[in-house]
C-alpha cells in the first residue's frame, strides 16, 4: 500500500479529489437520507445518519474491490432486489415519519445514535445505484502502471467515501441543528422528512 501512495502521480490524485469533493458535495440521496434525518431526529441523529451511509459506501467498495459487484450489476434480477428492497425500506421511514415517529414523537430528543447508524447503513448499502457509481467512477483513474488494480481500487474508493461521510454528516448536522431550533414546528419537519424519504425510495424504483 505504501508503495502505491508513493508511486500513484500526485497531479491524477489531486484530480481525483477534486472530482470526489464536487460528488460529494451535490446533493443526492446519501444526502437527502442524512438531511431527513436530521430534520427528524436532531443533529446527532443526522451526523449517526451520514456516518452510517459512509459505512455503506465501505461496503460497496469493498464489494467493488472483490469484483463482486461487477456480477451484481449483470444480473439484472439481483440488482432489481436490491433496488425494491431499498425502496422498501424508505417508504417504510417515510410512513413512520408522516404518522410522527420523529420530533413530534414526544419531542423526546434525538434518535438513538445507533438506529440512526443502522438506518444510514440499510439504505445505502441496498441502493444498487451507488455500487454501479463506484464500478463507474473509480477505474477512470486506476491505471495498471501504478500498482494491483484492487489496491488502487481500495484506496481511491477509502478516500471517495471518507470525503463523502464527512460532508454527508455535516448535511445531516445542519438539518439537525435547523430542526432543533424551530422545534414548535415539530410536526411539519416530520411530514418534510417522510416526503423526502417518499421521493428518495420513488427515485431509486424509476431511475
Amino acid at each position: 500500500m505504501f508503495d502505491l501512495v508513493t508511486s500513484y502521480p500526485l497531479a491524477e490524485f489531486l484530480t481525483f479529489l477534486a472530482a470526489a469533493l464536487v460528488l460529494n458535495l451535490t446533493p443526492g440521496a446519501d444526502v437527502i437520507f442524512a438531511t431527513a434525518s436530521g430534520l427528524s431526529g436532531g443533529p446527532r441523529a443526522g451526523v449517526m445518519a451520514g456516518l452510517g451511509v459512509g459505512l455503506g459506501g465501505f461496503w460497496h467498495v469493498g464489494l467493488a474491490t472483490l469484483g463482486i459487484s461487477a456480477l451484481i450489476a449483470a444480473e439484472p434480477a439481483a440488482l432489481a432486489a436490491l433496488r425494491y428492497a431499498g425502496a422498501g425500506y424508505l417508504l417504510w421511514l417515510a410512513c413512520r415519519s408522516w404518522r410522527g415517529g420523529g420530533i413530534a414523537e414526544g419531542t423526546r430528543g434525538p434518535q438513538r445514535p445507533s438506529r440512526a447508524l443502522w438506518r444510514g447503513f440499510v439504505t445505502n448499502a441496498l441502493n444498487p445505484k451507488v455500487a454501479l457509481f463506484v464500478l463507474a467512477f473509480l477505474p477512470q483513474f486506476v491505471h495498471p502502471e501504478y500498482g494491483a488494480v484492487w489496491m488502487q481500487l481500495l484506496l481511491l474508493g477509502l478516500v471517495f467515501t471518507v470525503t463523502g461521510t464527512l460532508i454527508t454528516a455535516g448535511y445531516g448536522a445542519l438539518a439537525g441543528r435547523f430542526g432543533a431550533l424551530l422545534t414548535r414546528r415539530a410536526r411539519i419537519f416530520d411530514r418534510v422528512a417522510a416526503v423526502l424519504y417518499a421521493g428518495l425510495a420513488a427515485k431509486l424504483v424509476t431511475n
